[in-house]
């Protein structure tokens, strides 16, 4: 019969919302850019360029949800979406390697930096730094932890225990919230401001990063609780599941480096707040 699937790939019909998408990217960006020069109208062009990236994530993500309802998604399409998740996270790695590098530039070679006087890192102009064992060290436990109920989530999807599903998504969910809320409480109560400096530049630009990198994880999450009281997951079809796993733990390392480069070592020596 024409038009009977015969093979193992999915070949897609066209779709206008990666057009879409692209077009949305640059208007945000051009944004942005508007915004950074204090020019006019940056507020239309922002608002358009969001609201289109939004519309293209609901639009686009559902697709790929029905496909994968669907039953596009076989054993070999699954293998290279995971193949294509591990390239984004590979990605997202070099990413944070490029802020990591500055950080360390910055501080191991302070003479470099006109700011800084006598070769001290931090500048004198931060007055007083994080204390790393108050609020970060209490954020790098609730991560450790729900790098546990995401483990222990995932694990109980293998085995069929959907209830088991449900509750570790939602510790997870919870957990990355509490986390948002104690890095914006920090954030507000912080003893430096952003910009100014090496240190507060770099140190907002990598933790900011990564706390927004939280919160898309928290919403990936969310979907992915959503579509478990749905029923769409099975022990051998999650994929979608199991890419948030993936991201989460990533987040999670990422978080781990954060706390003991920037939050210990990059301020050990200087007062703190």
């Amino acid at each position: 019969m024409a038009g009977t699937k015969n093979h193992d790939y999915h070949i897609l019909p066209p779709d206008i919302w990666p057009l879409i998408g692209s077009i949305s990217a640059v208007t945000f960006t051009s944004g942005m850019v508007l915004y950074m020069h204090e020019l006019a109208n940056w507020q239309i062009v922002l608002g358009l360029g969001i609201a289109g990236l939004i519309a293209t994530f609901f639009s686009w993500f559902s697709n790929i949800v029905k496909e994968a309802q669907g039953g596009y998604h076989t054993p070999v399409v699954q293998l290279h979406m995971r193949y294509g998740m591990i390239l984004f996270i590979a990605s997202e790695v070099m990413f944070f390697a490029g802020w990591f590098w500055a950080w360390f530039d910055f501080s191991l070679f302070p003479s470099t930096i006109s700011e800084v006087v006598g070769g001290q890192f931090p500048p004198v102009a931060i007055e007083a730094v994080m204390n790393p064992f108050d609020l970060p060290l209490l954020n790098t436990l609730i991560l450790l932890c729900s790098g546990t109920t995401v483990t222990w989530a995932h694990h109980s999807l293998i085995h069929g225990d959907r209830d088991g599903l449900k509750k570790g998504l939602w510790l997870t969910v919870l957990l990355g919230v509490l986390f948002t809320s104690i890095q914006a409480y920090e954030y507000w109560h912080a003893p430096f401001e952003f910009g100014g400096n090496t240190y507060s530049s770099a140190f907002y630009m990598a933790t900011g990063f990564h706390g927004f990198h939280v919160l898309i994880g928290t919403i990936f999450l969310i979907v992915c609780l959503r579509r478990a009281y749905l029923g769409h997951f099975t022990p051998r079809q999650h994929f979608g599941f199991e890419a948030a796993a993936w991201y989460w733990h990533f987040v999670d390392v990422v978080w781990l480096f954060l706390f003991v480069v920037v939050y210990v070592w990059g301020g050990w020596g200087a007062p703190v707040h």
